[in-house]
């Protein structure tokens, strides 16, 4: 319902994020792989990305929160002074504040080879 106040979604493998109006985070879904968290009640998110098996959210302060599956790095090295984020199967993306771009996670095929 219109009233829950959500303002964003995303989907991985067996598992949703949603991003409400007040910058809180809702999860649910398989947790096999920690997709489902408890996430910190403090507002303040402004993005959410889902993997196959991992999720990312952007704080409006740049830092990124990242959860779920780690078996292929999908949680290391979480970046910071991040304005936007995007996830693939096993790897993550950020571009940073200063144009930048840096990637985490799986680099099966070069997902994390020459970013620009």
């Amino acid at each position: 319902p219109a009233s829950a106040g959500f303002i964003a979604i995303a989907c991985g493998w067996h598992h949703s994020v949603a991003l409400r109006n007040d910058g809180t985070v809702v999860t649910w879904g398989s947790k096999r792989r920690g997709q489902r968290k408890d996430l910190p009640t403090s507002a303040g998110f402004v993005a959410i990305a889902c993997g196959g098996s991992h999720s990312v959210a952007l704080h409006d302060g740049g830092t990124v929160l990242t959860w779920g599956d780690t078996s292929k790095g999908q949680r290391d090295d979480a970046p910071t002074g991040v304005v936007a984020i995007a996830c693939g199967r096993d790897h993550s993306v950020g571009l940073r504040d200063d144009g930048t771009v840096v990637t985490w996670g799986g680099n099966s095929v070069g997902q994390r080879n020459a970013a620009p």
